[in-house]
């Protein structure tokens, strides 16, 4: 049984370098044709945060990859965010959300990236930590109402993320949001990145003007630095909830410049 078992994973390797080698060319060429999306969430959310969008692009042809953050710290993340990166076919139109905005600064560095978008993000310079930003500002609302386990992660309430994080969504949409939020390492936040992809990538940047989480003149600031195309929605801190055919139009915008 064993030999057999053998015999069979390297008829599947073998099979399996064939089809690579032979699709190689396909690939190239759909790649060159239009990028893919990896779009990365941020805290207090997963994959799933992004499901109103996701249709909009796929509709349009674009192959999209939802990354699953562990939000267990800053290096977990960039290494999923990068492995995400390094499977799709060619290039790639990075997007970050929150707390995956400091993730995709640190993650799209490389060649594959060809552009960024940022929603209501986060977006440090090399050497900065998550928490250094804004620190000038009044606190947002919302940051102030953490709930910190005895594991050292950080959540929202039921209460706090329907009038805090998703003040525009439905209250049994956003009673779902609280059930399947993933809560971030609050360590992630003093972790420091090493590099700013922004500037060596053009950048699209949404701001969200009612967000309780990020301020939104610290967005503001954020998408000047970036001299990033910026544009302001009236939200809450996710567009993409309430908003999704704005966020989607974006990040399309960014494709398609991106060819």
């Amino acid at each position: 049984m064993k030999a057999s078992i053998t015999t069979v994973i390297r008829n599947v390797a073998a099979a399996a370098a064939i089809a690579a080698a032979g699709t190689g060319f396909a690939h190239a060429a759909t790649a060159a044709e239009q990028p893919s999306v990896v779009i990365v969430h941020g805290a207090f959310a997963d994959g799933s945060d992004w499901a109103k969008v996701i249709p909009l692009l796929q509709a349009k042809g674009v192959k999209v990859t939802a990354v699953q953050n562990s939000l267990t710290s800053l290096a977990d993340d960039v290494a999923a965010t990068r492995r995400a990166i390094d499977n799709q076919p060619g290039k790639v139109v990075l997007v970050g959300h929150s707390w995956g905005g400091t993730v995709i600064t640190e993650a799209g560095a490389g060649d594959k990236v060809a552009s960024l978008v940022y929603v209501a993000a986060f977006a440090p310079d090399a050497g900065q930590a998550t928490s250094d930003l804004g620190k000038d500002l009044p606190p947002a609302p919302g940051i102030t109402k953490l709930t910190v386990d005895k594991f050292g992660f950080a959540s929202l309430s039921p209460a706090v993320l329907k009038e805090n994080f998703a003040q525009d969504v439905p209250a049994d949409h956003a009673a779902v949001m609280a059930a399947t939020q993933g809560p971030i390492a609050v360590k992630a936040f003093g972790e420091k990145t090493t590099v700013a992809a922004w500037k060596n990538h053009p950048s699209w940047y949404i701001v969200s003007k009612n967000d309780r989480m990020i301020q939104p003149d610290l967005e503001r600031r954020f998408a000047k630095a970036l001299g990033a195309k910026t544009t302001e929605l009236p939200t809450s801190h996710v567009p993409q909830q309430s908003r999704p055919a704005d966020v989607a139009k974006v990040i399309l915008d960014a494709v398609a410049a991106s060819k």
